[in-house]
């Protein structure tokens, strides 16, 4: 008997996963469970993990449902002892193979731990924001996470 809320799951981490991949995070890989210490569902480098969630709860998640994932993924960075975590919901309309395009979620706290800390230019830390799923990616690569991007020359 198949157990259709896991296989939802693995279907969307799989699909994090490949995008991730693409993306500069060649060893980007899906974690192992580990019960009551859960360190979140992706791995895409050393201090850098994803909560991941997808199907129909997911692409209609409200914005209370979202915050309540985003304290969930902060207990996970801990757990895991990461430097930066981020929550990925499927976006309706994009199914698996257009991943890159679904929704990250993180605080500006997260962004500015993905930077060299400066407390000059400190960031509010209690502001959520969402992005396609390829720019995040994107930022960590910049901030030394990851495959360095190119830079024309």
């Amino acid at each position: 008997m198949t157990n259709r809320p896991k296989d939802i799951g693995t279907r969307a981490e799989t699909a994090v996963v490949r995008a991730a991949r693409v993306h500069g995070f060649p060893g980007a890989d899906r974690l192992t469970l580990t019960g009551a210490k859960d360190r979140g569902d992706v791995s895409l480098c050393p201090g850098v993990i994803v909560e991941v969630k997808g199907g129909e709860r997911a692409r209609t998640a409200s914005d209370r449902q979202i915050e309540a994932w985003l304290v969930e993924t902060e207990r996970e960075r801990v757990n895991a002892g990461a430097d930066v975590a981020f929550l990925v919901t499927q976006r309706a309309g994009f199914g698996p193979e257009r991943a890159a395009l679904w929704w990250a979620h993180l605080r500006l706290v997260d962004l500015d731990a993905a930077r060299e800390h400066d407390t000059e230019h400190a960031l509010v830390g209690a502001t959520t924001i969402r992005l396609h799923l390829a720019d995040a990616l994107f930022i960590l690569r910049c901030n030394g996470y990851g495959d360095r991007p190119e830079v024309a020359a």
